[in-house]
């Protein structure tokens, strides 16, 4: 049973739908308001680079569930440019676009899992996870 939703993200506002769109299935699997907030900003955060880097992507959300556990996941795709260097990215306080370099370790830390794969001239591809507790 898949219930993924998805959303494009080609524009600044795509951002925000995303955002909004993935709080929304958060609260609806019971998700509490800190980890929606922790999810909320973890899509942000991945759409945008979506947005800054490769122009166009999508986000999309499931609801996931195994024999004693609930969450979501959240998995980004785009055919951008690709990362050259992931464990640079993946580093804190490196940032190409001037930002706090929170980015893609902030996105690892509010989540439960997280694995990013990218190959350049191909794109990237980001699955996070949380868990309900």
């Amino acid at each position: 049973m898949n219930h993924q939703s998805c959303v494009t993200i080609q524009r600044e506002w795509d951002i925000v739908a995303a955002r909004q769109l993935g709080r929304d299935i958060a609260r609806k699997t019971g998700f509490g308001t800190v980890d929606q907030a922790r999810i909320a900003t973890a899509i942000s955060e991945i759409a945008r680079n979506i947005y800054l880097y490769a122009r166009d992507g999508k986000v999309c959300f499931d609801v996931i569930e195994n024999m004693d556990q609930k969450g979501m996941s959240i998995l980004a795709t785009d055919s951008g440019p690709g990362i050259d260097d992931v464990g640079q990215v993946m580093e804190d306080g490196f940032s190409t676009s001037g930002g706090l370099g929170a980015g893609l370790p902030g996105v690892k830390r509010l989540m439960d899992e997280f694995d990013i794969k990218s190959e350049i001239g191909k794109g990237t591809e980001i699955k996070a996870i949380k868990w309900v507790r």
